[in-house]
């Protein structure tokens, strides 16, 4: 586990890990990592929790009130309401979307998995995740967890980091490359 020297070396990276040592002395890993995925779908959907988790205006007091509501409506496990609690007090919930990646990386890494960072310009459809998984699984020889997200300034193709591989079919990329070319 990449615990060391990388993980742990971001302010994120200590959030995220103690969150997942205390998961896994819980023996709840799977709870913490559904409540987390919980979590960011409602970030990426939900302007007013985005705005909470990244506004320095709001007081941390308040934020936390906020947090712990929107825990309770979105009934997440108590380890991770507590770890929010925790955060929103500290004035750390910006590192939220950062914290949830690098813990579902070491959740990944306990049950025998890899992770592949994968950016595409368009959200990809059920059966093209699939196709993925099964291609990076046979190039990886383990299985392989899928983390997302969109970025349309790829303008499209796709960005594959599976550990220290890069795999990069961007057409940005291929335009930088070509223009390259062409300058001599």
């Amino acid at each position: 586990m990449e615990t060391s020297g990388g993980i742990r070396a971001s302010l994120a990276g200590r959030y995220a890990s103690a969150l997942f040592e205390l998961a896994r002395d819980e023996r709840r890993i799977d709870a913490v990592s559904t409540s987390l995925t919980t979590l960011k779908d409602a970030l990426g959907s939900s302007d007013e929790l985005r705005i909470l988790t990244s506004s320095p205006l709001i007081q941390r007091k308040d934020a936390a009130k906020a947090i712990a509501a929107t825990a309770g409506a979105l009934q997440l496990d108590q380890i991770t309401t507590n770890f929010l609690g925790v955060i929103a007090r500290n004035g750390r919930l910006r590192q939220l979307p950062e914290v949830i990646r690098l813990f579902n990386r070491l959740a990944a890494d306990h049950r025998g998995e890899t992770t592949a960072e994968v950016v595409t310009a368009r959200p990809l459809g059920d059966d093209q995740v699939a196709a993925l998984k099964a291609s990076l699984r046979a190039r990886a020889g383990r299985e392989v967890t899928i983390d997302s997200r969109v970025d349309p300034s790829i303008l499209g193709g796709i960005v594959v980091r599976l550990g220290s591989q890069m795999i990069d079919a961007s057409i940005r990329t291929k335009l930088n490359t070509l223009a390259t070319a062409m300058k001599g």
